[in-house]
């Protein structure tokens, strides 16, 4: 095998820890000696060990003159809050003749200092081996790192001519279980799943995975005023502890103490001007809490906000062939006159999902990847 084969195999141990390792990164690693896999890894969960040292922990003989894929730069240093040793150290203490990488580390930490230690020991070290598919695993961890900001995805599920509900406001299902499915598998991926106060009186959703493995993200409710029902189900399921409402200093003060007696988070930011809560301080609330990605599943007023004040990193629109006519639309009013002045979307896919197309984009592949967006 090449480096182009293996290292796509360790992008499917890295895939392992996907919704576990957050706020770290996703990492796979297999070790080479005499052409034949004699160790394998992965970061499965946050605080555990690193993939390099599981891999070297679980090989079949001496790692002694092999060379070692990763597909992250391995980590070389011992700051405060971190969990786990330099893998550098231990990559040098095995005597590993050769460490080959798909990308550097943008963690001021690491940024290249994992690969200067390894080559003053005398290790060699083959960087850039599929760099685009490495960035684009961990997306979420490279906006993260560099900004100290959540990644954020909106998903929209609306029919052929833009709606996401009915005039009465039925929603359901504009999508088919099929992509339903997908959607369950796409909460477990972030660390967040958000939506609006409509959104929650409307459709009452669980926000859940639903998948027999599934990590169940944290719930934010944007709730301005305090008027949610007491009775939703994300007030009173097996998860209140996962939920977080957001509001503004216009909270009514029995609504809180009641949520809060459930064991659900509430936190005050300032409104925006219009009555709505600062989408700013709501993300740099998430960040300072360890939430690293939020996927925003709804409603047209709260994709529109965070679409008018550019607070998104990725778009995916389920665009199901039905049409609904007069109904609440998935985006609204953006001051924008003329085409020219419309959102471009960079990077963008089209899946079929059942009978479902699934556009996908990021907004700005600078502004999301950072030092990393060269490699896209």
């Amino acid at each position: 095998m090449n480096h182009t084969q293996i290292m796509q195999k360790v992008f499917e141990f890295a895939r392992e820890g996907e919704g576990f390792t957050a706020p770290n990164p996703m990492v796979g690693t297999i070790i080479i000696k005499d052409d034949s896999i004699i160790g394998k890894g992965a970061h499965r969960k946050y605080g555990e060990k690193h993939a390099e040292i599981n891999a070297i922990e679980n090989a079949v003989e001496s790692v002694a003159g092999s060379t070692l894929y990763t597909n992250l730069e391995p980590c070389c240093h011992s700051t405060p809050g971190k969990n786990t040793p330099p893998c550098t150290n231990r990559i040098i203490q095995e005597k590993i003749s050769r460490v080959v990488i798909s990308t550097i580390d943008p963690n001021p930490h690491v940024n290249g200092n994992g690969i200067r230690t390894l080559r003053e020991a005398g290790i060699e070290v083959i960087t850039d081996v599929l760099t685009e598919e490495a960035v684009r695993l961990n997306e979420v961890y490279f906006k993260f790192v560099q900004s100290n900001q959540p990644f954020v995805h909106l998903k929209i599920a609306q029919s052929i001519d833009g709606r996401i509900a009915t005039h009465n406001y039925d929603s359901q299902w504009i999508t088919d279980e099929s992509a339903r499915t997908q959607v369950y598998k796409m909460r477990h991926k972030y660390s967040a799943v958000l939506i609006g106060l409509n959104t929650l009186k409307k459709d009452n959703p669980r926000l859940t995975v639903r998948l027999a493995q599934g990590k169940q993200p944290y719930r934010i409710i944007l709730d301005e005023r305090l008027e949610s029902e007491l009775t939703s189900n994300v007030f009173r399921d097996a998860h209140t502890d996962k939920t977080i409402v957001f509001t503004t200093p216009d909270y009514d003060q029995n609504k809180r103490e009641k949520l809060t007696h459930r064991g659900i988070s509430i936190n005050i930011v300032q409104s925006n001007g219009n009555g709505l809560v600062n989408l700013d301080e709501v993300l740099s609330q998430a960040a300072r809490s360890g939430i690293s990605s939020i996927l925003v599943e709804g409603g047209g007023m709260v994709f529109t906000q965070f679409i008018a004040h550019k607070l998104f990193d990725k778009i995916s629109v389920y665009i199901s062939p039905i049409i609904i006519g007069a109904g609440i639309e998935s985006i609204g009013e953006l001051n924008i006159s003329s085409v020219s002045e419309a959102l471009n979307l960079e990077n963008v896919d089209f899946e079929n999902v059942n009978h479902q197309i699934v556009v996908t984009g990021y907004r700005d592949i600078s502004a999301t990847f950072g030092k990393m967006a060269g490699y896209l």
